[in-house]
């Protein structure tokens, strides 16, 4: 069954490539959803797919792409929507 996780990264990590790098990662493990940067310099992200593939991106945002610190994560686990069709990094 489809999980949802919502993530806020908190630390070095805008300046950095980390939506693209999550952009990237996500996928790579073939999962949906979006990124973006906060006004708070925080980073955060919606996924969906698989728990053990959202699991591995949960775990790589711990550390984040090269040049990134992450001090902090947030994660929620909710129940997938299905509205979601790729993996994007938005703007606004």
């Amino acid at each position: 069954m489809p999980q949802q996780v919502h993530i806020i990264v908190r630390g070095r990590v805008q300046g950095v490539y980390f939506r693209a790098s999550t952009r990237n990662r996500a996928r790579q493990l073939g999962l949906a959803g979006w990124v973006r940067n906060c006004p708070d310099s925080s980073v955060e992200l919606v996924a969906e797919g698989e728990k053990t593939r959202l699991e591995q991106l949960v775990m790589w945002c711990h550390k984040g792409p090269p040049g990134a610190v992450v001090m902090d994560i947030n994660v929620e686990w909710q129940e997938a929507t299905g509205k979601f069709a790729g993996f994007v990094v938005k703007y606004n």
